[in-house]
């Protein structure tokens, strides 16, 4: 049996697909309201801030994947990641279940260096420290010992379905709707996207190899890397829209927050739109050299195809 905690999200979804495609069809999904994915799913309502929840949800389970996520709320963030997360493995541990914790980039330095494997924790904003937080408290427990532990990281998303990123609500669904693309702070910076599918696929292959466990893993990204000049370019194309942008300065982004309690949420991330990002997941391409990575041009294509078979229109 394997089990996915906060299993509603994007990367829980598409995680389940892969799991019962690839590995297993013995999935359990748990969240508050669980929905199955496939019809073998077995579902689970639990509350992760529940210990006692958590346990039985997680009893009889061989790998557990940590993959809840909360509103964009600072507050929220800090009085339920932590405990939701020490729930999770203190269940994991007294079942004696391995555990694949999907985590993101928020703590590492917001500038121009490589990231890699190795990068020190250098959170910026009290989400990024939140998050640096229970990435610590993962590796504490992966330093304990007493089960397989390994923590699965991926930069920003970009994606197909609900996907939720900058990316996303700025570039691809304004597209979508025949609106001008626009890109956070700047267009000349180097950014790395990963698909969301491609995330959750390899999470799977992580879970799923013995000897990956142990170990922090950066998730396999498209090496060509673009600026999102480039990428709004890209978008446009594929959609066949007008390739025009529009580029929204820091200091309107700031100035949103003022208004807007969901702009104000994402302030912190700003400074990472000023510098190239480089997300490095060679790590990962040595150790499985036969897992495709979805390219730039697959990735908008695909998103293209799904929306216009939702609208109705050929693609």
């Amino acid at each position: 049996m394997q089990t996915i905690l906060g299993a509603n999200g994007q990367i829980a979804v598409e995680l389940a697909r892969e799991l019962n495609r690839a590995h297993t069809s013995e999935l359990r999904l748990v969240s508050r309201n669980p929905r199955a994915v496939n019809v073998s799913d077995s579902l689970v309502r639990a509350d992760l801030l529940d210990a006692t929840q958590t346990a039985a949800a997680v009893y009889g389970s061989e790998v557990v994947y940590f993959t809840a996520g909360l509103p964009a709320d600072t507050r929220l963030w800090e009085q339920q990641f932590p405990t939701m997360l020490r729930n999770a493995l203190d269940a994991a541990r007294t079942a004696g279940a391995s555990f694949a914790y999907f985590d993101n980039t928020y703590m590492y330095p917001q500038d121009d260096r490589v990231q890699t494997e190795d990068t020190p924790f250098a959170p910026v904003g009290r989400k990024g420290r939140v998050r640096a937080e229970m990435a610590s408290m993962v590796l504490d427990e992966m330093a304990r010992g007493d089960i397989p532990v390994l923590i699965a990281r991926a930069p920003e998303f970009y994606g197909p379905g609900r996907t939720q990123s900058f990316t996303n609500s700025l570039i691809i669904d304004p597209l979508l709707a025949g609106w001008k693309a626009r890109v956070p702070v700047r267009d000349d910076r180097l950014r790395t996207l990963i698909w969301t599918p491609d995330a959750s696929r390899g999470l799977a292959t992580l879970g799923n190899a013995p000897d990956a466990f142990g170990q922090t893993w950066h998730l396999p990204v498209d090496g060509d890397r673009h600026t999102y000049r480039e990428f709004a370019s890209a978008a446009a194309e594929a959609f066949g829209r007008d390739p025009d942008h529009t580029v929204i300065p820091e200091w309107m982004l700031r100035a949103a927050g003022l208004l807007s309690a969901q702009a104000r949420e994402i302030g912190e991330l700003l400074p990472r739109y000023r510098y190239d990002n480089r997300f490095d997941s060679t790590k990962f391409a040595v150790r499985f050299p036969d897992f495709a990575v979805t390219t730039y041009r697959q990735g908008l294509d695909a998103i293209r195809q799904e929306s216009a078979a939702t609208n109705g229109v050929r693609a």
